[in-house]
């Protein structure tokens, strides 16, 4: 049998990914999906965090279009990844996988308060840690809440998952002649404009010498296929 090539990692979701084609809110199904790759992925050993978007909720830049003040916007899409958090929570929970969600917003009828020590001490007992809020600040994205995280951790890799199986010069789904990378640095993403993450999560990442890997969630089982090192998708390191 094969053995993990990362010992713990940082699994970004989007809000979209939890939304499936339902086009807003939750699809139960897909949330039932993710959460068994995710038991798959702790029978072998890896310690596993989450970090979650809220996207299928609500956006911030859409809030700030749509005439709201950008960071009361942030804020509000800060609420949405905590409600996106305990529905993953509950999804794992249901399949026997302990979990722990912490906020980077205070809110503790609903989750813990994210403490460092108290999420390293989470994943030294086996538990699936899930953070939500972003970094509690507005202005930030859920990728640099990954970034950060994944630091703080000390995860061995960030892997990014998406609806299309790595990063491309251009829309795969708008453009069939699309190529796809297999492998890029960092500069490459930030110089290409490349949407892998932000340019503060890609530089942060750089920084700390931590790799991305952006791959298809929609194929069930690719989740363990990454951490057993099979070449799907991009790397970014």
């Amino acid at each position: 049998m094969k053995k993990p090539v990362y010992k713990r990692i940082v699994l970004k979701l989007s809000g979209e990914a939890l939304q499936g084609r339902k086009g807003f809110g939750i699809d139960s199904q897909i949330v039932a999906s993710i959460a068994q790759q995710i038991k798959d992925v702790r029978e072998l050993g890896v310690d596993v965090v989450c970090v979650i978007g809220g996207g299928n909720f609500f956006r911030g830049v859409d809030g700030e279009k749509g005439g709201i003040e950008r960071a009361a916007a942030d804020y509000i899409g800060m609420l949405a990844t905590i409600m996106n958090g305990l529905v993953m929570s509950d999804a794992l929970e249901k399949i026997d996988v302990h979990t722990r969600v912490q906020s980077a917003i205070e809110i503790r009828a609903l989750c813990e308060p994210y403490i460092r020590r108290r999420a390293i001490r989470h994943l030294e007992k086996g538990r699936v840690i899930i953070f939500v809020a972003g970094t509690g600040n507005p202005f930030f994205t859920t990728d640099t809440a990954a970034a950060l995280r994944a630091v703080e951790m000390n995860a061995d890799v960030i892997l990014k998952a998406t609806k299309v199986n790595g990063v491309y010069d251009k829309d795969p789904m708008k453009h069939k002649t699309a190529k796809k990378f297999t492998k890029l640095n960092y500069l490459n993403v930030i110089q290409k404009q490349l949407r892998v993450m932000d340019t503060t999560a890609t530089s942060l990442c750089m920084e700390n010498n931590l790799p991305i890997v952006v791959f298809n969630l929609t194929q069930p089982g690719n989740i363990r296929r990454v951490v057993l090192g099979e070449k799907i998708g991009t790397v970014v390191s």
